[in-house]
């Protein structure tokens, strides 16, 4: 026997395009999120990487404060259109800020980070302490 979730809504797409802010033919409303973030660590470094297509380098604000990485980007952009003797303004605009709490065990000052096809890269090298020791052998006396 498996639980049924109801939905008490007679038309749950009806009400939910009635309940919508832009149902008379506004401007849509766009859910602004924070991007996907994807952490790897390997015995050396850790690898950080935002998904955030449709931007350039430049756009990005990134910044390291008492171990904390905070990163932001704020993208602003008009458009006009003029058509029949109207004239349309579209303003677009999408920000995200991003904060990882650094281990003690990174090198900050050896962060390195690129932006490629719409993924933003960081590439946090551990401290040499940090490092996995070799095996050692240990001799009886």
């Amino acid at each position: 026997m498996s639980l049924v979730k109801r939905n008490n809504v007679m038309f749950p797409s009806l009400m939910n395009e009635i309940l919508r802010p832009d149902w008379v033919g506004g401007v849509d409303n766009f859910k602004d999120s924070a991007p996907a973030a994807n952490v790897k660590e390997t015995e050396s470094e850790y690898l950080l990487e935002l998904a955030v297509p449709g931007r350039k380098k430049e756009d990005f604000n990134v910044e390291i404060d008492n171990d904390i990485l905070t990163i932001s980007s704020e993208v602003k952009s008009e458009e006009n259109k003029e058509d029949d003797g109207y004239t349309r303004k579209e303003f677009t605009f999408s920000s995200f800020k991003r904060v990882f709490s650094l281990p003690e065990t990174i090198s900050l000052d050896k962060i390195n980070a690129t932006y490629e096809d719409g993924i933003l890269k960081f590439v946090l090298p551990k401290k040499e302490e940090a490092l996995p020791k070799p095996k050692r052998l240990i001799e009886i006396g």
